[in-house]
């Protein structure tokens, strides 16, 4: 449910490929649920209590001191699978309308509004067994909040005029995505899989299956719906706040025992995910991108009772991993593929799936009938010689190590958890259940070893333009994709013996920390310059705050080499791409071991940044400069990485509406931004020769920055400032490379059109603030939060002019400004722009009546963003980091900003409106859908335009 930026999209119909994600969507297990405390990490200060109301209705409360965010999140166990047949997405639909006014509140944003206005966030998804619905707030405003959110589901109103309303967005959210390969290939998956079992069912929802006509009228089956399959016994709560354990439960227990016990029973779905007949297959998709794939997916027994041994984490540990021998690394140096997931699919309680995806290079989606069998030798091989009580004893201590350590989540995110894995938990494993791999279990491995086997394994490719030959099309999407039977033996035969005599299993992990003390001292209220020399900034900081033994260190390396044209920064792309890929395969075994590490290219040059458990974590920073300073460059690398950016650029014509105005925007105003155009003509014309000079060119002019944060001594960050001199910047001259800016419009509105093969209209108007100081940034962030709610209930709600509706703060590099985002599959731009245009008059109004205490209600939303407090040590050097990038060495930033939204007044909030909104000075509009395409004559203007001033 709800705005543009939703996770809406990204969860309700999709295949689940991580174990830890899969238990979160599964149906009720038989473990008894008893009433008790979870066992919680030595590293949480929080507070947990498991209660069961009168109702069946079962609640986790978690009280955690000092949080500025409060969050609840309601599982129910429902989903789209539950579906009538003669009414696919109706639980979806459902998902949607319970927002819509409740009895107690019958407005149908007021919802929405509350939480917005006081500073939160809320949405809900759809799942094939479950519907997730969450929100955060800032916490003094839990209570009344959490009252809102319990009538949604003791007394919604359904109302009618709302039905055939909120139809109409489902329709457009479904419209949205019709596009999309991932959604293309998630029919074709469903087409594929047994017609007995729900799964194969539409689970979106459109104008046809939610037909609301007078001889098949929608409410009585919506309402129908929500009472034979919601009900108090099926639905798991989860509640955190810095309240006591006794207030949340006051709280919850006086509102939620409300909701009717109907004692209902979960879904059961029985049949095969896979009808065993039409095993083994291949299933081969069309996609409209230039994107390869390859997945074996095997039917295998439900894994969610084997939760304390992990049986599939085991297997696809091994499946998966990276290191020196494995399948991937085969696979990669060969070219034939680019990465490789394993792991858990979707689990219905009854039966599950066990999957191995990989994304192919050109080659090897040629070669994948050898690929096929090789990773059937491989599993031979792990059947033969992979179960070992060692291997699972480094994974048990890993295991241990990381639950010892856990950092806090965002709390959302926490309770979306929590509210789904009590429904499948005992309370006491409810917490750690993630991290639990208490004994050894061969013979477990073993069983589901025996399940990946060449006549038990559907096969799935998605490739642009497949050679089909007789294609069906799926129902809703129009994706073309074909079925072929296989002989078993056909599939394990004939794996290329050079590459099958470079297989091998994983070697013992040379990474596991060892020493997790906590160094001394106190920790820093900021980083402090430990000195440059040779003009290299050393920033440190320690900090223990989170008593965990990790670090993050920041290494960025600017270089007036990497944006000098559109062909440099695709050079240096290759570039990073090629040290990532000659670090994979070594630093595998790092990641596992609870080390993480990026390198990136930026507009200024190239970033390293490695963190995790700070005991070895020099080790795998030495190796990373190693590459950096002398990367590996082959004619075969080269080749299958420029192919990849030609394909990911030219990709970027087929991306939505939306997405192809905002980058627009982001590419004409910010300096060092080249356009598509340029990257892609860059891209294929340069040569192996010339990224080998490049490679050792990039450094000869280096302006570099450190920063080591987090449990590090002074000492230690010195010896790491020292290997960074030895390794990249001895013999380099220091020079300065400053930061890009963003380009000032026009005074008047400037208007571009796209041209975009989508049958919706992309619509982005972006209104640019006059400068880049504090006052200006925190007016247009206050006018944001003010308008956002408004915008969305108007245009996307009231109007129905398309699914992906929102107003968003558009600030670019410190540039304050507003947008806002539309794509519509019903309305062309003008008829957008003049929607827009009828809102933000009627809104002068509202903003020209606001009171004070509702301007300081949204000050204090605003406010609480700026200032929400950190919960894990990435948070704080993050934050430090983008300081530093920017120069504000006061490190008060956000402060300065939180005091500058204090002291707007009303007045001034209107003026900017006026300026901005309504006469639109300084106002870029990007559109689609037009005949009069002029985007690069646009661009070419817009790139001579001056920066914004600093104040």
């Amino acid at each position: 449910m709800t705005s543009g930026k939703t996770l809406t999209a990204a969860l309700h119909e999709r295949f689940f490929s991580r174990l830890t994600l899969l238990v979160l969507l599964v149906i009720t297990s038989s473990f008894t649920w008893a009433t008790q405390t979870p066992v919680q990490s030595p590293n949480d200060d929080n507070n947990y209590r498991v209660i069961a109301l009168d109702n069946g209705l079962r609640a986790v409360l978690v009280s955690s001191p000092g949080s500025d965010k409060a969050a609840v999140s309601m599982n129910v166990a429902v989903g789209s699978g539950d579906d009538p047949e003669d009414r696919e997405g109706l639980a979806h639909f459902l998902e949607h309308m319970l927002f819509l006014g409740t009895e107690k509140y019958p407005a149908p944003g007021e919802y929405q509004q509350f939480i917005k206005s006081h500073g939160g966030s809320h949405n809900a998804f759809t799942a094939f067994q479950d519907t997730n619905y969450f929100f955060d707030i800032q916490a003094p405003f839990l209570e009344p909040a959490l009252d809102r959110f319990a009538q949604q589901f003791a007394a919604p109103l359904f109302t009618p005029e709302l039905v055939d309303r909120e139809r109409n967005a489902v329709h457009s959210e479904f419209s949205a995505k019709q596009k999309e390969d991932g959604r293309r290939f998630y029919s074709v998956k469903k087409a594929a899989s047994n017609p007995e079992h729900a799964f194969s069912h539409f689970a979106v929802g459109n104008l046809t299956t939610l037909e609301n006509t007078d001889s098949n009228p929608l409410r009585p089956d919506l309402i129908e719906f929500w009472k034979t399959h919601y009900s108090s016994n099926l639905m798991t709560l989860s509640v955190l706040g810095p309240q006591s354990l006794d207030e949340l439960e006051r709280m919850v227990s006086t509102r939620f025992d409300a909701i009717e016990n109907r004692a209902l029973s979960a879904g059961t779905h029985t049949a095969s995910i896979y009808a065993p007949e039409t095993l083994p297959a291949r299933v081969t998709a069309d996609a409209l991108k230039d994107v390869r794939s390859l997945t074996l997916s095997f039917p295998i027994p439900s894994q969610i009772e084997n939760y304390r041994t992990k049986p599939a984490s085991y297997v696809a540990n091994l499946l998966g991993h990276e290191g020196p021998g494995s399948l991937l690394d085969v696979l990669k140096k060969a070219g034939l593929a680019e990465s490789l997931s394993a792991g858990a699919g979707m689990d219905t309680g009854e039966e599950a799936t066990l999957d191995i995806s990989m994304s192919l290079t050109p080659e090897g989606l040629r070669q994948q009938d050898n690929i096929v069998a090789l990773v059937f030798n491989y599993i031979d091989k792990i059947r033969t010689s992979g179960i070992s009580e060692q291997r699972f004893r480094e994974m048990q201590q890993l295991a241990n190590i990381d639950f010892r350590f856990a950092e806090k989540s965002d709390p959302i995110h926490e309770v979306m958890a929590l509210s789904s894995q009590l429904r499948h938990y005992p309370a006491e494993d409810l917490l750690r259940a993630r991290w639990l791999m208490e004994d050894y279990a061969p013979e477990q491995y073993r069983d589901l070893l025996d399940r990946l086997t060449p006549d038990n394994v559907m096969i799935f490719v998605l490739a642009p333009e497949p050679e089909l030959e007789q294609p069906e099309k799926t129902q809703w999407y129009d994706a073309e994709w074909q079925r072929e039977s296989l002989a078993p033996e056909a599939l394990s035969s004939g794996a290329p013996t050079p590459l099958a005599s470079q297989l091998q299993l994983p070697a013992a992990n040379p990474f596991i920390p060892q020493d997790l003390a906590l160094v001394g001292g106190p920790t820093m209220d900021k980083p402090t310059l430990l000195g440059s020399p040779d003009g290299f900034d050393i920033w440190y900081a320690r900090d223990t705050r989170f008593n965990t033994p990790k670090a993050n260190v920041y290494i960025s390396l600017r270089t007036p080499a990497a944006r000098a044209s559109a062909r440099s920064s695709v050079l240096t792309r290759l570039l990073v791409d090629a040290v990532n890929t000659n670090l994979n395969a070594w630093a595998y075994s790092a990641r596992l071991a609870g080390l993480n590490y990026r390198v990136y290219p930026h507009l200024r040059g190239i970033t390293i940044r490695v963190g995790g458990y700070n005991d070895k974590l020099h080790q795998l920073l030495k190796q990373i400069l190693a590459q950096i300073s002398n990367p590996n460059l082959t004619q075969q690398r080269f080749d299958i990485a420029r192919q990849k950016l030609v394909d990911s650029l030219q990709n970027k014509a087929k991306d939505r509406p939306v997405e192809q105005t905002s980058e627009f925007i982001q590419t004409a105003l910010i300096e060092g931004a080249w356009s598509t155009k340029a990257k892609l003509e860059a891209a294929q014309q340069v040569t192996l020769d010339e990224l080998q000079s490049f490679s050792k060119a990039l450094l000869a002019e280096v302006d570099p920055v450190m920063m080591a944060h987090g449990n590090v001594s002074e000492a230690y960050a010195l010896n790491l400032s020292r290997q960074v001199n030895a390794f990249v910047l001895a013999g380099n001259d220091v020079t300065k490379v400053s930061r890009s800016h963003v380009r000032q419009l026009p005074d008047q509105e400037t208007q571009v059109d796209l041209a975009v093969n989508h049958p919706d209209t992309g619509y982005t108007l972006y209104m640019q603030g006059d400068n880049t100081g504090f006052a200006e940034r925190a007016r247009f962030r206050l006018l944001a939060q003010i308008i956002s709610s408004p915008f969305y209930e108007n245009i996307r709600t009231t109007r129905q002019l398309g699914y992906i509706v929102y107003a968003t703060p558009f600030e670019m590099l410190e540039t304050p400004a507003l947008g806002f985002v539309v794509q519509s599959p019903v309305a062309d731009q003008a008829q957008i722009d003049q929607a827009v245009q009828d809102f933000s008059l009627k809104f002068e109004e509202r903003l020209n009546a606001l009171d004070g205490p509702a301007l300081e209600r949204e000050k204090q939303a605003v406010i609480s963003s700026v200032l929400e407090k950190d919960r894990q040590l990435g948070d704080i050097s993050g934050r430090y980091w983008r300081e530093i990038d920017r120069e504000a060495y006061d490190f008060d930033s956000r402060q300065k900003l939180a005091n500058a939204v204090r002291h707007v007044s009303r007045d001034e909030l209107l003026a900017t409106f006026r300026k901005a909104v309504l006469e639109r000075r300084h106002a870029l509009r990007v559109v689609t859908g037009t005949d009069q395409a002029d985007a690069i004559t646009a661009l070419t203007r817009l790139t001579q335009q001056p920066p914004v001033p600093a104040s």
